[in-house]
């Protein structure tokens, strides 16, 4: 299953189920196959995405810390894709952004 993320003001921006769900989780949206993010939602959206990203890249730097000083070679994203939340997000959050500028909800599964 893919997720498309659609808004009147942008482009859509399409994600892997696995994707769709741990951005859906992220901002506590239940995973359900269509759904709303309001316009009064995304800043909290966005900043919950944001703390994310900060979150897992201190959690990656901990870790790439700890295998050093243990003198071991740190894997580079527990995923295996070597893909970083950070870029998993960025579309999600660009979509967010013009969208709440533009005064427009966010959909998915519609």
């Amino acid at each position: 299953m893919l997720y498309k993320f659609k808004s009147q003001a942008a482009a859509d921006v399409i994600m892997l189920q696995s994707n769709g769900h741990q951005m859906l989780a992220i901002i506590g949206k239940d995973p359900t196959p269509q759904g709303i993010i309001t316009l009064d939602q995304i800043p909290a959206a966005i900043a919950a995405l944001e703390a994310a990203v900060r979150a897992h890249e201190a959690a990656q730097a901990r870790a790439h810390a700890e295998a050093a000083a243990a003198g071991q070679v740190p894997d580079e994203e527990p995923e295996g894709d070597g893909v970083m939340l950070r870029q998993r997000a960025a579309p999600f959050i660009e979509l967010l952004r013009v969208s709440a500028a533009a005064g427009k909800d966010v959909v998915w599964g519609v």
